[in-house]
């Protein structure tokens, strides 16, 4: 069986530290990570980080344009490569968790959450937690986006859970998006089928 592979989707959503901190952790593992950044993400990492593009695409090892469909880890039809993915995640029965960090929610954004939830998508919210003690945002980020892989079955590190002892020895990871009227922003699950061409 060849290489793990896992697909991080970011979307426009405000939290474009966590698409960063996800990538920056699964560096340390032998996992292939495919990268898909929406437009809106672009402008988001432009407003709320210091990253330049070209350091973003360089935590990956395939980076694809959400305009196009016929990319390697899509086949179909979609709005766009990154909920195509999604989608496709959700119908060969894949782990898919979606970090959202729209808030509020409207009736119609629960109703889609709930939709993906009953498909076996698994929705994850960055909500901080606070008994790990965090000494700076970046310890907050870093811990949701650890629980996040965890869901992947990837070992991160130190990963505090509730009731253990804080040790700080090791970061973790994750990833993130929005879930605006139905449009999946990230996290695509372990994809042992992305084709290769």
């Amino acid at each position: 069986m060849g290489k793990r592979r896992i697909i991080v989707g970011i979307s426009g959503a405000s939290g474009f530290q966590y698409g960063m901190k996800a990538l920056t952790l699964l560096r340390d593992q032998d996992i292939e990570v495919h990268l898909v950044v929406t437009k809106g993400a672009e402008v988001t990492r432009a407003m709320e980080t210091h990253w330049q593009r070209d350091q973003v695409i360089a935590l990956a090892d395939e980076v694809h344009s959400i305009n196009h469909l016929g990319a390697a880890i899509a086949h179909g039809l979609a709005g766009n490569l990154l909920t195509r993915a999604a989608d496709v995640i959700l119908k060969e029965r894949r782990r898919l968790g979606l970090m959202v960090r729209e808030t509020p929610l409207n009736l119609t954004q629960i109703r889609n959450m709930h939709l993906v939830s009953e498909m076996g998508g698994i929705i994850y919210p960055p909500v901080p937690a606070f008994y790990q003690q965090p000494q700076s945002v970046d310890d907050i980020v870093h811990h949701s986006v650890a629980r996040a892989l965890d869901l992947f079955d990837l070992d991160v590190g130190d990963l505090t859970r509730w009731g253990e002892k804080n040790s700080r020895n090791k970061e973790l990871i994750m990833v993130i998006g929005s879930f605006v009227n139905g449009s999946a922003g990230l996290i695509g699950g372990a994809c042992r089928g992305i084709s290769r061409h």
